[in-house]
C-alpha cells in the first residue's frame, strides 16, 4: 500500500445552473509533488480548488485532501491545505502580525509566534509586520495571502496565480521560498498564466480545457510529446537551397525557420548550405517549451 496521496479527485462534476464547469475529472496528486494545474480562463481551474477548499461543493464525486474527505473530514482538510486565492482578500483592520495571529487562531495554534517570524522573514514582511494591511502595495499583500496560507503549516498548497501582477524581485523570492518549502516535503499545486515558471517548477502537469483533464503527465514527457525543434537562420545571401524548402516554417524579415525532426538533422542542413556557398551570419536552434505543448494540447483537444 502506497502513501496517500495528497490530493485525490474522483469523477467529479459541477454545475453552476445550465453550467456544466466540471466534467468528471479524476486526478491524483502525490505527496511531495510540485503539480502544475494548467487551463484557459473558464477550464475549470478555480472550480476545483474551490471544492478542494470547501468553499463550493460538488454536484457528484468525491474529493480528498491527505486522506480526509473534504465533505465528511471538513476540519481535517482545512487543516491540511493551504490556499493562496487569486483575488487579493485581506482585512483592512489589522497590521500583518495581527493578521496572521488571528489566521493562527482559527486553526487553534497558540504561541505561533516563531513560525510567524520565519515566515515573514522568508517573504521579506518583517519591516512590514506592523504595518496596516490597507496601507500595503499590492505586490506585499499578495506577500501577505501567501504568510497565510503558510501559517498553520499545512502539508499541501494551493497556489493560484500567486505571481500575477507580481514585480520580478518578489517572483524571485516568492520561488526561493516555495521551492524551500517543496524540498521539505511540502505538496505544491500551482495554477499559472506564465507556463515558463510551470515549466521550471513543476514535476507533473495536468491541463484542463472546458471541465475535462485533456493532458496529464511528467513536464519532461509532454515536452517530449513534440518533436520537431527548430532552427533559426540568418544567412548571405538570403536564399536556401531548394533542397531545404520542404523544411521552412517561416521567413520573415531575412529570419529563415526550418523545422527539425531530430538533432542529427541540423549536420544535413548545415551540409547543404555549405555546398550551395550560403554562409551563415546568425543561428539559433529553439526547443519546444511548455507553451507550444499546452497550444498543440488546447488545439487538438
Amino acid at each position: 500500500m502506497g502513501a496517500t496521496p495528497a490530493i485525490l479527485v474522483r469523477h467529479l462534476h459541477k454545475h453552476f445552473g445550465s453550467l456544466h464547469a466540471l466534467q468528471g475529472v479524476d486526478l491524483e496528486v502525490q505527496q511531495g509533488e510540485f503539480f502544475a494545474l494548467l487551463g484557459p480562463n473558464g477550464a475549470g481551474k478555480t472550480t476545483l480548488i474551490s471544492i478542494l477548499a470547501g468553499l463550493t461543493r460538488a454536484s457528484s464525486g468525491s474529493a480528498a485532501v491527505m486522506g480526509h474527505d473534504v465533505v465528511r473530514d471538513y476540519r481535517a482538510t482545512r487543516k491540511a491545505l493551504g490556499v493562496v486565492p487569486q483575488e487579493l482578500v485581506y482585512d483592512p483592520f489589522f497590521t500583518v502580525r495581527e493578521g496572521l495571529r488571528i489566521q493562527s487562531g482559527y486553526f487553534g495554534l497558540r504561541r505561533n509566534d516563531d513560525w510567524i517570524d520565519e515566515v515573514m522573514a522568508n517573504l521579506d514582511l518583517l519591516d512590514k509586520a506592523d504595518r496596516n494591511m490597507r496601507t500595503l502595495s499590492g505586490g506585499m499583500k499578495r506577500r501577505v495571502l501567501v504568510a497565510q496560507a503558510l501559517v498553520h503549516k499545512p502539508p499541501v498548497i494551493i497556489l493560484d496565480e500567486p505571481t500575477a501582477g507580481v514585480d520580478v524581485e518578489l517572483r524571485q523570492s516568492l520561488w526561493a521560498f516555495i521551492r524551500k518549502l517543496n524540498e521539505g516535503g511540502h505538496t505544491i499545486v500551482l495554477t499559472t498564466h506564465y507556463l515558463e515558471e510551470a515549466q521550471a517548477l513543476c514535476n507533473r502537469v495536468a491541463m484542463l480545457k472546458q471541465g475535462r483533464v485533456v493532458a496529464l503527465d511528467s513536464t519532461a514527457n509532454l515536452l517530449k510529446s513534440i518533436a520537431e525543434r527548430h532552427l533559426c537562420l540568418r544567412i548571405t545571401p538570403d536564399t536556401l537551397p531548394a533542397g531545404l524548402a520542404a523544411r521552412v516554417v517561416s521567413h520573415i524579415d531575412g529570419l529563415h525557420v526550418l523545422a527539425l525532426d531530430h538533432y542529427a538533422d541540423m549536420e544535413g542542413v548545415l551540409a547543404q548550405l555549405r555546398e550551395a556557398g550560403v554562409c551563415i551570419q546568425d543561428m539559433e536552434l529553439t526547443q519546444p517549451d511548455l507553451e507550444d505543448v499546452f497550444v498543440q494540447v488546447m488545439g487538438a483537444s
